[in-house]
């Protein structure tokens, strides 16, 4: 059979997903009358609730067009640039890729970021400009500035030639002429099939077995599931194999017990094996990992895997040492949260897990503040009580200098007119250098910046209070550059609890003209846990727990009911944003508690003067 394997690349938000969802639908996938819920591919809590893809997924669709019947493997990735590896192992995967545009957005930083690893990795990528039916899209200008990315980029002769077609994802049709409209996803179909090659391992269908492994995860009744494609020769149920590192070292050895093709949505087990050239995952390994080579026994070469771009961001994972701690979770010791982290890092090659000097705090690195924001909030999900420090930079050493080196970041904003000014001179206090601005539509400014990556730690709130919650920031890691040194100290100070016990009305009433609260009344509070935000700049210890004095003298009048505002409860990512060095944010299932790491007061006034 005919076989193509694609990936379908894009900046956030561009329509990736939703796209997927028409091409399965029209491939007769699902059945006419079958009940089908908008973003099939988006099956993690996590990514129906943020509305972005945060782990690549595989699916595969029969196309029976112009050349015949087709099985094209299409696997969905993510936007953001903070599940970057996951796009960078899948490439190694396909044939070709599918690079989506916003017809109206144009070219954005992530954008750049996906079709840099494609060219990379020598594909050949079909444009297509999505949402052309939005109102102010300009698909002219914008197919003129994806062809000045790729030549930007360096892409080869061959890769400039590329083909493009205009498409509305959301309403399921695409054409390769504007003025001949259409009303399916046929000629996207077909330019697949004309321009994707076969697989270069169908020539290897002879020899043996071979396969990289790009993703994993855990069955409960298979259990490890290793998904690739198929290098060479044909992986067999019960074939003897071994596993190889990238050094050509055996890892372990044994047989495979299931090879599972994806057919739709679903993965079916195969039971003749899989073709060379296929997207399969095998079952029966127990130690090997991403990057390993699966291979038969004859077989000590392993295959080449894509370097992976190293972390950036890091924080501190420890145990929840509060005193309220343990009353919500139920995983709570070191060990525990070693293994998950552990876990996590193995499947995830873009995190980096490392044991710090205390033997309950681990360092965990990753590409930002949201991949980090969604491995916490699983582990939370999970029964999960941790302490979370604030994010710092992974700083790197200039061999041939001694320099200190940090991450660079390219961010491009659009904002309305009115609200450039604050935003440049906001960034512009944190390092942050402006490389460009004009124009993007009526009313609206398109900012680009090199920015350190500290100085956007926590100022995504700031930007979106600055800008009346209409500005659009992105970013995405761009090179390291010489220590551009301190930025001016942004937040103001907090109230922090002096006493532990329940939030009363009364006092926090009072504490009104000070500052905002974190927490409402008759909640549980400690000594060190912070309950709100100073209206000045320094730190201040208040007493949450002040009832008012009662007297035996009869009023004339009725007190009046105290009537609070109501608290600014933040989300994980705002909390672990908002903290300073000297704070930490107590995750645990049901709360989310800001806290100093050292609570009793006198011994944080020690350590200032000592510090």
């Amino acid at each position: 059979m005919n076989l193509r394997n694609i990936a379908i690349i894009a900046h956030v938000d561009h329509g990736k997903t939703t796209l997927v969802d028409q091409l399965l639908a029209q491939s007769g996938v699902f059945r006419a009358n079958e009940a089908t819920v908008e973003r099939a591919m988006d099956s993690n809590d996590q990514e129906r609730e943020r509305g972005i893809t945060i782990l690549a997924k595989c699916t595969s669709v029969l196309w029976n067009g112009k050349a015949g019947e087709t099985r094209i493997n299409i696997i969905d990735t993510p936007g953001h640039a903070d599940f970057g590896g996951e796009v960078e192992r899948i490439l190694g995967m396909v044939d070709g890729c599918v690079l989506l545009v916003d017809a109206e957005e144009g070219v954005m930083p992530q954008t750049k970021f996906v079709l840099g690893k494609a060219l990379k990795m020598g594909l050949r990528p079909i444009l297509c400009l999505n949402k052309v039916d939005r109102a102010h899209a300009d698909p002219d200008r914008v197919l003129n500035e994806a062809f000045d990315l790729f030549a930007s980029m360096g892409a080869t002769d061959e890769q400039l030639d590329f083909p493009h077609i205009y498409a509305s994802g959301k309403n399921g049709w695409a054409t390769m002429d504007l003025a001949k409209p259409n009303d399916n996803l046929g000629p996207l179909f077909d330019l697949i099939v004309d321009h994707v090659p076969l697989p270069a391992a169908t020539a290897r269908a002879d020899e043996p077995f071979q396969m990289l492994s790009v993703l994993i995860e855990s069955d409960p009744f298979l259990g490890r599931l290793l998904t690739g494609r198929v290098h060479s020769g044909k992986a067999v149920p019960g074939l003897p194999i071994h596993a190889l590192d990238r050094e050509g070292k055996i890892i372990e050895r044994g047989r495979i017990t299931k090879v599972l093709a994806f057919r739709g949505l679903k993965r079916q087990p195969i039971d003749e094996g899989s073709e060379a050239g296929d997207i399969v995952a095998i079952a029966g390994l127990s130690k090997a990992t991403v990057a390993d080579t699966l291979a038969s026994v004859e077989v000590l070469t392993a295959l080449p895997s894509q370097p992976i771009d190293p972390p950036t961001i890091s924080m501190t994972v420890s145990v929840n040492d509060s005193p309220l701690a343990g009353r919500e979770g139920d995983k709570v010791q070191s060990r525990v949260i070693r293994d998950r982290l552990l876990k996590e890092a193995e499947s995830n090659v873009a995190i980096r897990v490392t044991e710090t000097q205390g033997s309950d705090a681990y360092e965990v690195a990753g590409r930002g503040e949201l991949q980090l924001g969604v491995l916490i909030e699983n582990m939370r999900r999970e029964g999960f009580e941790l302490s979370i420090s604030r994010p710092r930079v992974v700083y790197r050493t200039d061999e041939a200098t001694g320099q200190r080196l940090e991450p660079i970041e390219d961010v491009m904003i659009d904002v309305d007119d009115e609200f450039t000014g604050i935003v440049i001179e906001k960034l512009s206090a944190r390092k942050a250098e402006l490389r460009d601005m004009g124009a993007s539509g009526a009313g609206k400014t398109r900012i680009s910046l090199s920015c350190p990556s500290r100085s956007l730690i926590g100022y995504q709130g700031e930007f979106l209070t600055d800008t009346r919650g209409s500005g659009v920031l992105n970013r995405v890691f761009s090179h390291y550059e010489p220590h551009k040194g301190a930025i001016e100290q942004q937040r103001k100070g907090v109230l922090v609890s002096n006493s532990d016990g329940e939030t009363a009305a009364y006092a926090l009433w009072n504490l009104e003209e000070r500052g905002f609260m974190f927490v409402g009344a008759g909640e549980k509070t400690y000594q060190g846990m912070i309950i709100g935000e100073n209206s000045r700049s320094d730190d201040l210890d208040v007493n949450p727990m002040k009832a008012k004095q009662l007297t035996n003298v009869r009023a004339s009048g009725k007190d009046e009911a105290i009537r609070l505002t109501p608290p600014r409860r933040p989300t994980l990512e705002q909390a672990i944003a908002y903290i300073e060095e000297d704070e930490l944010v107590e995750v645990t299932p049901k709360s989310i508690r800001l806290r100093k790491s050292v609570l009793n007061p006198s011994f944080r006034k020690k350590r200032v003067k000592e510090d």
